[in-house]
């Protein structure tokens, strides 16, 4: 596409010439739409490797760090960051039997009805049960029954305005309350928190059949309408959460939002979408990447990885 038409540089030159394999292999494929080997031949690259040489005999990954809340599942968090890493930066599937371990580990999380329950102790979570099921689904489970029911759950606890909120925040609880041993139940009268419906569209925007529907497309406008704003509730509660971002996508932030909005089929010419990509389009460097503010940068090559978030959604908008 003519990147021209947005941005000031043509990033794709710049992830071409970086020299890392997986960036220039989903450029190619992804950015650029040319014929590409299997993403299979990405799975013995170094990285991959070792994190699949940590993996537990159960599917799941050890949290490496400290523990404060022993209520808090640290293992299903952090087999939820590793399979990130795999999944989106390596093309991992479900063909890998890792893959195959670590879907049965989180589907053994679910609860009755149908979230995956754990990282929030006994306490409903409606961003980590999408974020989980948004891999899941890439990796090839879209049409297993647990994800339906994964998608049962979050359209039953929707806000009455269509988004998305933690349920112990719609009743004024810190996030101290998982240490109780009681569950709150949400107070779906109360208004929608752009950070949690950033995280649960994702889960909608890869599927085939959700990304489709009127239910995203709604949540989408609302979380759209947010741009630059702080957030209702205090977890994100400073404006300049939508210019702090990471890769693999972790909070809502404006290239996540972007990511959903061009998988929902929004184009650019929307106000908020224009106003974002313009803001974008001032952060660019002259090298074709972008000076952001970042959060942790665990494998260091996050610039690349959101430049080419960038041109996908644009690809996708045009």
């Amino acid at each position: 596409m003519n990147y021209a038409q947005i941005l000031k540089y043509d990033p794709t030159q710049a992830l071409l010439a970086s020299g890392n394999v997986p960036v220039i292999y989903f450029t190619n494929r992804d950015a650029l739409g040319l014929p590409v080997q299997p993403v299979s031949n990405l799975w013995e690259l170094k990285t991959p490797q070792q994190i699949l040489r940590k993996q537990q005999a159960d599917g799941s990954w050890k949290y490496p760090g400290k523990t404060p809340w022993h209520t808090t599942d640290y293992s299903q968090l952090e087999t939820y960051r590793q399979l990130g890493f795999l999944i989106q930066m390596f093309g991992l599937d479900k063909s890998h039997p890792a893959i195959e371990r670590s879907a049965e580990y989180f589907f053994s999380k679910q609860s009755t009805d149908g979230d995956f329950r754990g990282i929030y102790a006994l306490q409903y979570s409606p961003n980590y049960t999408a974020a989980i099921a948004e891999l899941l689904i890439i990796a090839g489970y879209a049409h297993d029954p647990r994800i339906q029911r994964v998608f049962d759950w979050l359209l039953e606890y929707r806000q009455d305005d269509g988004g998305w909120a933690l349920p112990l925040r719609t009743r004024g609880y810190n996030l101290e309350v998982i240490l109780g041993p009681d569950q709150i139940e949400p107070d779906i009268t109360r208004p929608y928190s752009h950070f949690v419906t950033g995280i649960v569209l994702r889960a909608f925007a890869v599927h085939p059949r959700y990304a489709r529907s009127a239910d995203a497309k709604n949540a989408g406008a609302l979380l759209a309408a947010r741009f630059f704003q702080k957030d209702t509730y205090p977890d994100l509660g400073k404006a300049d959460a939508w210019t702090t971002f990471t890769y693999p996508f972790w909070n809502t932030s404006l290239i996540s939002s972007l990511d959903i909005l061009s998988k929902l089929q929004f184009t650019i010419a929307q106000p908020p979408i224009n106003l974002a990509l313009e803001w974008l389009a001032s952060a660019q460097q002259p090298s074709g990447l972008f000076e952001l503010r970042k959060n942790h940068d665990r494998y260091h090559d996050q610039d690349l990885w959101l430049a080419l978030a960038v041109c996908r959604i644009l690809k996708r908008m045009n």
